[in-house]
């Protein structure tokens, strides 16, 4: 696996640095597929802060892309924190895709007259588990709303009365689909549809 490692606020030490190809590059044993890793470290300027440093991990090969941003008080402990919560993520992928390449899912049943028919497997319930013993996502809420088309300005306006962490828009300078989000350290990102 390709590893790339970047920093801001902070430096990148050969003992750092060997944690991380260390760590992160073995991976991939858990899931053949992965191509490069992308390791990025911050530390946050405020002294009050106690987990200062952040080790933000991005997993990418063959369509799959993980990702995990921890926090912890020295970017050791940091690499060790997103190490642990990337195998957890790979072994739920890994056992989704067993799970779909195994044919889970629908059951062939024939009936009285003669003919064929998918017979659906029972719904899991919201309780359920995957392999890892964590719950499934599951979606539990759909909405359906009219898009407009809005300023950047106006969107983070509206996502801001509403309460929420982001709204999905048609940016009216574009005219592509975009989001504003509320990010951790306060500040509203955009992300807009590439032309």
């Amino acid at each position: 696996m390709e590893i790339s490692i970047s920093s801001r606020h902070t430096t990148v030490t050969r003992g750092l640095e060997e944690a991380v190809r260390a760590k992160i590059g073995q991976l991939d044993r858990y899931l053949d597929d992965l191509d490069t890793a992308e390791v990025h470290f911050d530390e946050a300027r405020n002294p009050r802060i106690v987990d200062q440093q952040t080790c933000e991990v991005t997993l990418t090969g063959h369509g799959h892309r993980l990702r995990c941003k921890v926090n912890a008080p020295d970017a050791f402990t940091a690499v060790d924190l997103a190490e642990a919560k990337l195998e957890r993520q790979i072994r739920k992928l890994r056992t989704k895709l067993q799970n779909r390449h195994r044919g889970r899912g629908d059951t062939i049943r024939t009936s009285s007259d003669g003919e064929v028919r998918p017979i659906p497997e029972a719904a899991e319930g919201p309780g359920e588990v995957d392999g890892d013993g964590e719950p499934e996502l599951q979606i539990v809420k759909t909405k359906r709303f009219h898009l407009g088309p809005l300023s950047p300005e106006e969107a983070a306006l509206k996502m801001d009365l509403m309460g929420h962490g982001f709204f999905f828009f048609i940016n009216s300078a574009t005219g592509r689909s975009a989001v504003v989000y509320r990010r951790d350290d306060g500040a509203v990102g955009l992300i807009d549809e590439a032309g």
